[in-house]
């Protein structure tokens, strides 16, 4: 293994992207690209479910990935899915299937955890100046975000991308007047809800990220019809000039290539779109995308700036928690997974962390009410953005936090595929345990207390003289005891 290379996976709706870096005095330098054109949303059926030809040519795709992943850690490999895995019916069995090909787990990203990664991969890889609007049209949607040096101030997701709208408006690549007027239509369209707050944000520069821009970009160069940004003007003519054409393969258009012709006519449909409604002046390319956002977030959990640990504190403070409270939790919840992980075996990575967060913000359904705190805990933390958390790991905190107290209805445990099902129910045992012992709210009450673990059944050692003395919190204790022995999870107190 090379402890020093880092790798990012973005699995797209068009194409699928590897990007490999070295960590280099604390800064990734890029030594490795592989892109191949997998097309996973084309043939996308009614019914939402991927074509068995989309997906055999993914997983094709994949193999060729994991040779070259082979000699990297795989705490340092991240591969994130998009819109397409985000969307289609049956995008639970092509993630297990290509889990088992790259011998690693699959994070499907919400549309906002894609644009903020979006975002960072530009910041980091181009000089920004003010206030900048970046624009990343992939297969299935187009991301938007405004943004000033490395904090993005708006961010959005539209449905809206290369590959779904030439299915609908250009289907077997015909050109047409009618076709472009209807793709551009529908993108205003999906633009019309963030318009007024984009325009009152405004920006200073536009940068366009993706493969289709780059593509329009150099055919509006290669026919010397821009100074190097993509203008409303230079879209226009490009239109124009290929609706003289009736279908796209009989475009003669330098700078195009037979990879990126199938859905270019949706691409300069979806840019109409995009610079007439915000509108947009003048926008210029970078190189910067997903795969280096998910590359730089390994950056800055290396220097100790986790973006999830900025979101658990944002929301710590939106929803008013009670900090002394969560604090007691947190520490007796890492104080028990510490102790616990190596005779029960569970990963340090991603469940120290995951449980860390949970305890600090298993509270939050106090901003609805008392009654059932743990089932609005579950809903808030389930149905809010959270920057820097994938899907599956969102799920995790969430499901964590339901089961925090109270009888255990498992039958109501999310399926969580990328997380092995006994540490997750472990996970469960040591917060409620947590919760438990800090029912009366003070500091310093809890003893020193030994909590071992053989096989299942967890054993609880505590000081006679402060069981006396502490008899309301023995009476919580023994009933969170009964909980567990309803469950089949013994849980044992004795006197030390």
């Amino acid at each position: 293994m090379d402890n020093s290379l880092y790798a990012a996976v973005d699995l797209g709706s068009n194409s699928f992207h590897m990007v490999i870096a070295r960590l280099n005095e604390g800064r990734m330098q890029i030594v490795d690209r592989i892109k191949e054109r997998v097309r996973l949303a084309e043939g996308m059926d009614e019914q939402r479910r991927m074509s068995e030809e989309a997906m055999a040519r993914g997983l094709d795709c994949l193999a060729l990935f994991a040779e070259r992943l082979t000699n990297i850690k795989p705490d340092q490999i991240r591969i994130a899915g998009t819109y397409t895995l985000r969307r289609a019916s049956n995008a639970r069995a092509f993630v297990s299937e290509a889990a088992k090909v790259l011998n690693h787990p699959i994070e499907i990203i919400s549309g906002q955890e894609e644009a903020r990664l979006i975002y960072q991969g530009v910041a980091h890889t181009q000089h920004i100046e003010g206030q900048v609007l970046v624009v990343d049209i992939g297969g299935g949607s187009t991301e938007l975000i405004i943004g000033e040096g490395f904090e993005p101030k708006a961010l959005t997701s539209r449905k809206m991308g290369c590959v779904s709208f030439t299915q609908s408006f250009f289907p077997n690549g015909k050109l047409s007047e009618k076709a472009f007027n209807g793709a551009v239509l529908e993108a205003q369209h999906q633009l019309a809800p963030i318009i007024n707050q984009y325009r009152k944000l405004g920006w200073q520069s536009c940068l366009g990220s993706s493969g289709s821009i780059r593509t329009v970009r150099d055919v509006l160069q290669g026919e010397e019809w821009t100074d190097g940004a993509i203008t409303l003007a230079g879209l226009e003519r490009l239109k124009t000039e290929m609706l003289k054409h009736k279908k796209v393969d009989q475009l003669k258009l330098a700078g195009l290539t037979e990879e990126r012709q199938g859905v270019f006519a949706a691409a300069v449909a979806i840019l109409l779109g995009l610079f007439t409604s915000l509108p947009i002046e003048r926008m210029e390319y970078s190189d910067g995308a997903l795969r280096e956002g998910l590359l730089y977030e390994f950056e800055e959990r290396l220097q100790h700036h986790d973006i999830r640990e900025r979101t658990a504190l944002a929301l710590s403070t939106h929803y008013h928690i009670d900090k002394r409270q969560a604090t007691r939790v947190e520490q007796s919840v890492l104080a028990l997974f510490d102790a616990l992980s190596g005779p029960w075996e569970m990963p340090e990575e991603p469940y120290r962390a995951i449980l860390g967060w949970a305890a600090r913000l298993h509270e939050i359904g106090l901003a609805i009410n008392y009654s059932g705190i743990h089932k609005h805990s579950a809903y808030i933390l389930q149905n809010t953005d959270l920057p820097g958390f994938n899907q599956d790991d969102q799920a995790l905190l969430a499901a964590l936090v339901r089961f925090q107290r109270k009888g255990l209805k498992l039958a109501e445990l999310p399926a969580l595929p990328n997380h092995d099902e006994q540490t997750v129910l472990r996970c469960i045992r040591i917060l409620r345990l947590a919760v438990a012992a800090h029912h009366r709210r003070q500091d310093n009450l809890l003893p020193e207390w030994n909590v071992q673990a053989a096989g299942d059944q967890l054993v609880v050692t505590l000081p006679l003289d402060w069981c006396d003395e502490n008899r309301l919190l023995m009476q919580n204790l023994e009933k969170e005891h009964r909980y567990c022995q309803e469950q089949g999870w013994p849980l044992l107190f004795q006197l030390g």
